[in-house]
């Protein structure tokens, strides 16, 4: 949920909301691995945030991973999406992020970046750990 916060917040920034819902939709641009672990991620965070937008919102990759940005905006636009937004799940701008921004066909959002719901993911993975792993625990204390 924190970082559909996140996610939310920077396509509000970049315009989101403007459009009706009907016409409007998302690509959550991520940057990609062959981790199967990391893409079930991804498709999870594109589920919550269509659920709090009320649009569909489709998980795509810069690299690693399929689909890419550009198919993912092709499959929109084949559904009759014409307001596609890109939210950038990127903790930085980069290279990903950059190449991602431009395939945007509407607005694209910021990467999460200081958003202070990245602040509280990171504080709240922490605590986690230390409730979890002795390990980490010891390592934390030292």
């Amino acid at each position: 949920p924190l970082l559909v916060d996140a996610l939310q917040a920077r396509l509000t920034e970049a315009g989101w909301g403007t459009t009706p819902r009907r016409t409007s939709a998302v690509v959550l641009a991520a940057a990609g691995s062959r981790d199967p672990d990391a893409k079930s991620d991804t498709a999870r965070t594109a589920h919550l945030l269509a659920a709090r937008l009320g649009v569909p919102v489709l998980p795509a990759y810069a690299a690693a991973a399929t689909p890419t940005v550009d198919t993912a905006v092709r499959t929109l636009l084949a559904r009759g999406r014409r307001h596609i937004a890109l939210a950038s799940y990127f903790t930085a701008p980069g290279r990903f992020a950059t190449e991602s921004t431009q395939k945007a066909p509407w607005i694209a959002a910021a990467p999460l970046g200081t958003h202070p719901s990245m602040a509280d993911l990171v504080l709240h993975r922490y605590e986690e750990a230390l409730t979890t792993s002795p390990a980490f625990r010891e390592l934390a204390s030292a």
